[in-house]
C-alpha cells in the first residue's frame, strides 16, 4: 500500500476545526461571566472575576448524575482544582469527571480510530506532534514550510476526549471528522468508553520514568495555580503522588494496565517508552509507523523523511515556536507550560536520596514480575 494509501488526514478538516477553536477562545469571556461561583463559593472573586479565574478551574456543566456520583466517591485535596475524585480507581478533578462521564456515555468509537494515551506530563505534547506529522505527512511533506505545526500547537491539531471534545457536558459532532480520526486521552484503559474498548482502534501509549515524571507533573501544575493560591511545595505533592493521589493515578497503575494489554493484544496496542524514544528516535519513529500502517517507503528513507519529521516534532523546535511561546487553549492553559526541559534524569535535580529510593521501591513493588522495567 502506498503512503499516499495509508496516511490520509486523520482529524477534522484543518481550516473547520481551527475554525471552532478560534470561536471557543472568542466566546470563553461570556462562557466565564455566565459560569462564576457566587460569593459565598469556594473561589475567591476579585472585582473582575472573568481575568482572574482560569476557565480549567471553574466547574462547568455538572449534570445530576455526576453531582450524584461525586458525592459517593472518595475525595482528596487537589494539586491545583480544590479537589481530586476517585472514580473506577483513578483520580480526577471535578471538572474532568464530568468529561470522562460524558465520554464514555457518548463517545462511539470507529474500527479506523487512533488513541494516544499517556499520563499526564509523559510526553503527550511530543507524542501528537510526532504522530500528527507521521500521519500527515502526505499532505504536509515539507516540514520547513507552511506546516500545521508551525503554527498551531500540537494539542489543537489532536484533540483530547475528554480534556477537550467532551468538557463541560459538550457533545461533538464528528460528521466533520475523516477516517481514521485521531485522538488522544489521559483515560486509564478501565475507563475508556465501551465502545473503544470493543472496537479495532489502535492504541499509542506512552510512558516515562515516574521519577521524571512526578517532576513535571509537579512544575506543571504549579504554574496552573494563580498567585493567589501560591505554589505547592516538592514535599507535599510527593506524598499524594506516592499515595497515588495525582491526576489519572496512581501512576503505577495507569501505565500496568496498558503495559499488560500490549503484551496480550500486541496488534492493538503499541507500548512506548520516553526514555527510548529520545535514545533512539529514528528506530522508534519507524517503529510507530509501521504499527500505524503507513510504513516509510524506500524514497522517503533516501531523501531523510524520518529525519525531517524528527527536527520538526523535536522538544528545542516546538518550544521556540511563536505560537508555543505565546498562544493558549481556550480552557486557559498557556502553551508555554506544556515545554518545560525535556530531558530525561532531570528528577535527579530535585529529588533527595531518600525520595529517588521511595520511588524506586514502589516501582519495584508494583511492577515486579510483569517485565516492565524503568
Amino acid at each position: 500500500m502506498s503512503t499516499a494509501q495509508s496516511c490520509p488526514l486523520p482529524t477534522v478538516s484543518l481550516s473547520k476545526y481551527l475554525e471552532e477553536e478560534g470561536q471557543n477562545k472568542n466566546a470563553e469571556s461570556q462562557l466565564l461571566k455566565s459560569s462564576l461561583p457566587a460569593e459565598n463559593d469556594c473561589h475567591t472573586q476579585a472585582e473582575d472575576p472573568v481575568s482572574d479565574v482560569p476557565k480549567y478551574l471553574l466547574e462547568l456543566g455538572l449534570t445530576p448524575e455526576c453531582k450524584q456520583l461525586i458525592s459517593s466517591l472518595p475525595a482528596e485535596k487537589g494539586w491545583v482544582a480544590n479537589l481530586l475524585h476517585q472514580y473506577q480507581g483513578f483520580w480526577h478533578t471535578t471538572r474532568q469527571l464530568q468529561a470522562v462521564l460524558t465520554c464514555q456515555n457518548h463517545f462511539q468509537a470507529q474500527e479506523t480510530d487512533i488513541l494516544l494515551v499517556t499520563t499526564p506530563k509523559s510526553g503527550t505534547t511530543w507524542l501528537k506532534a510526532i504522530v500528527f506529522a507521521l500521519m500527515n505527512r502526505v499532505k504536509y511533506p515539507n516540514t520547513d514550510n507552511n506546516h500545521p505545526l508551525l503554527s498551531e500547537n500540537p494539542h489543537i491539531l489532536v484533540p483530547f476526549l475528554e480534556y477537550g471534545l467532551y468538557i463541560d457536558s459538550q457533545v461533538p459532532n464528528f460528521t466533520t471528522f475523516t477516517s481514521p480520526r485521531l485522538f488522544a486521552t489521559h483515560l486509564p484503559l478501565v475507563s475508556l468508553p465501551e465502545s473503544a474498548k470493543n472496537s479495532s482502534c489502535k492504541l499509542v501509549y506512552l510512558c516515562r520514568n515516574p521519577k521524571d515524571t512526578f517532576v513535571s507533573l509537579w512544575h506543571f501544575t504549579n504554574k496552573l495555580r494563580t498567585k493567589d493560591m501560591g505554589s505547592n511545595s516538592l514535599e507535599e505533592t510527593f506524598d499524594k503522588f506516592t499515595r497515588g493521589v495525582s491526576l489519572y493515578g496512581p501512576f503505577w497503575d495507569h501505565v500496568l494496565g496498558y503495559w499488560k494489554e500490549s503484551l496480550e493484544n500486541p496488534e492493538r496496542v503499541l507500548f512506548l517508552k520516553y526514555e527510548e524514544m529520545k535514545e533512539q528516535p529514528k528506530l522508534q519513529l519507524m517503529k510507530l509507523a509501521q504499527f500505524l500502517g503507513c510504513p516509510f517507503s524506500n524514497e522517503e528513507e533516501t531523501r531523510d523523511a524520518v529525519d525531517g519529521i524528527q527536527k520538526l516534532c523535536s522538544f528545542e523546535n516546538l518550544s521556540n515556536l511563536e505560537v508555543n511561546k505565546t498562544g493558549k487553549l481556550a480552557s486557559g492553559e498557556e502553551y508555554k507550560a506544556f515545554f518545560r526541559r525535556g530531558e530525561v534524569g532531570d528528577a535527579k535535580n530535585h529529588l533527595t536520596p531518600q525520595m529517588i529510593e521511595k520511588l524506586d521501591q514502589i516501582t519495584e513493588q508494583k511492577l515486579h514480575g510483569y517485565g516492565l522495567k524503568f
